[in-house]
């Protein structure tokens, strides 16, 4: 087990009409301005923008919107939201909608606060010395952004987008209202990749050669079990309360640190590999990492077995028969299996992506770069590696 710090301090409003408790909130907060950040026009269909409109009247704030936040959202947008805040002179910043929202307000905020080229913070060349305030209105459970020191924004680039993340405990949300009711609507699509964006946030922690916690593993384990579980549920009955509740938990719990507890800050290169698909491709967040992780994890396994052997035996329930390599190799197929039950691509093919082969080299030689030459910890992979992984996705 390693040293570790934990730090999660958004105050969590979770359940039926918590959107009843928006205006104390921002009282609490002390915003006189709120900046009110969303997508598309599903929350002003259903109604939702002007329940949340009211609230921060209620609260005695003024207001200004910026819609439009689109999935892998765009720096361009964000620099919308820096000028327009800056005008209209917003010092709180309301997210409404899911993690994309709420990475853009994180990263309008980052400039409000600190000043210059928000660019900068995502290429790491330089650390915000703070952030806007910014509170949630949860309406798709996925990111964990919600409650996450994360960030993750794509630039605009003639030559491939570059998608990149910024973590930094000044973003960490003041406040998450948390309804489940809101994610009844969801898409099968949304809800199965929200699902598996979730389980990848804790699978990125679980699955990695540095230490481990018998309690953290234990979460880690009874998480993966849960939303695999309630995946199935909400699939077939879309408005099961129970089901969404459980996922929509679960993506705050997988990605606000505590599954991540003591053992050393987790792999994360299938979501780096991710980042360079999404940006070339601009690809649903969780539909790629699902085409991406079983080639990952048939790369890595070996070098990895223990956890494997664990995840196969202690979530996916594969007897404990064989050889250890047996039993791994089998938890990857159940996993692979439960991926395809619910919708989601374990292949670039089935993806809709075909790379050239010069693609593969850019996304892989990109991959590695900003690692300093190198990403992984249940197996540190070089450039060549980062491309064979997704070569062998590029079979699928």
């Amino acid at each position: 087990m390693f040293d570790f710090e934990y730090y999660a301090p958004t105050k969590v409003e979770f359940g039926k009409n918590s959107l009843a408790t928006l205006p104390a909130l921002l009282r609490e907060q002390g915003a006189k301005k709120v900046l009110i950040h969303y997508g598309g026009g599903s929350a002003e269909r259903s109604g939702l923008l002007d329940k949340v409109r009211a609230a921060v009247k209620e609260a005695g704030c003024e207001a200004a919107e910026l819609g439009g936040v689109q999935p892998n959202p765009r720096l361009s947008l964000v620099k919308k939201g820096i000028e327009l805040c800056q005008r209209e002179g917003v010092d709180f910043l309301l997210a409404v909608g899911g993690g994309s929202v709420i990475d853009s307000a994180k990263a309008i905020g980052y400039a409000l606060a600190s000043g210059g080229e928000v660019w900068d913070f995502y290429e790491r060349k330089r650390k915000p010395s703070g952030c806007t305030p910014v509170g949630v209105v949860l309406t798709l459970a996925a990111a964990g952004s919600e409650m996450s020191n994360s960030s993750v924004i794509t630039k605009e680039s003639e030559g491939g987008d570059i998608k990149r993340s910024c973590n930094c405990e000044y973003a960490r949300p003041r406040f998450a209202i948390m309804d489940p009711t809101l994610t009844f609507t969801l898409p099968p699509y949304q809800t199965a990749c929200g699902c598996t964006d979730i389980l990848m946030h804790t699978m990125e922690r679980y699955f990695t050669s540095g230490g481990n916690m018998q309690l953290t593993d234990a979460l880690a384990e009874g998480l993966m079990r849960t939303v695999i579980a309630n995946a199935r549920v909400a699939m077939a009955k879309p408005d099961d309360y129970s089901a969404r509740a459980e996922i929509m938990w679960s993506g705050s719990v997988s990605h606000n640190g505590l599954t991540g507890c003591g053992n050393g800050g987790g792999d994360w290169a299938v979501h780096d590999i991710e980042h360079e698909l999404s940006g070339l491709y601009d690809v649903a967040h969780g539909a790629g990492l699902a085409a991406i992780w079983p080639s990952w994890a048939r790369y890595v396994y070996k070098d990895c077995l223990g956890r494997f052997y664990n995840f196969a035996v202690h979530v996916m329930g594969v007897r404990p028969c064989g050889t250890r390599e047996e039993v791994a190799r089998d938890g990857i197929s159940a996993f692979e299996s439960f991926l395809k039950s619910i919708g989601m691509p374990t292949g670039l093919n089935a993806l809709g992506v075909r790379p050239t082969d010069g693609e593969y080299k850019f996304m892989a030689e990109r991959c590695a770069a900003t690692g300093g030459g190198k990403k992984g910890s249940a197996k540190v992979l070089y450039a060549a590696d980062i491309e064979a992984i997704l070569r062998m996705a590029g079979d699928v």
